[in-house]
Parts: C-alpha cells; structure tokens; sequence
C-alpha cells in the first residue's frame, strides 16, 4: 500500500500497522469502542442484577 491510499477495511488483519498514521487512529479507535463496549456490558449487568435482586414491588 503506498502513501495516501485509502484501506478499505477497518478489521485489523487488513490494515497497514506499519504505517504510523494508521496505528495511531485505529488504535485509539478499537480503544474508545472498547471503553463504549464495556461500559454498555456494565450497565446491562447492573440493570440485571437490579432487576433480580428487586423482583417484587
């Protein structure tokens, strides 16, 4: 892949980690997506738990 040219998946298996531009946006993408992905697991496990602990009125 040559300077420039754009990658036309963002799965990590195609892109060019070698190039620093793109291990730096990806990178810090997968991370917020992370942080938002963990954050959704947490509040769906605490609804949960709220939800089995306080089952009557």
């Amino acid at each position: 892949m040559l300077h420039g040219e754009t990658v036309h998946s963002p799965l990590p298996q195609d892109l060019p980690w070698w190039m620093p531009d793109h291990a730096v946006f990806f990178g810090v993408l997968y991370i917020a997506l992370a942080v938002i992905g963990i954050g959704m697991a947490w509040v769906v496990y605490k609804s949960w738990r709220q939800t089995r602990l306080h089952s009557g009125h």
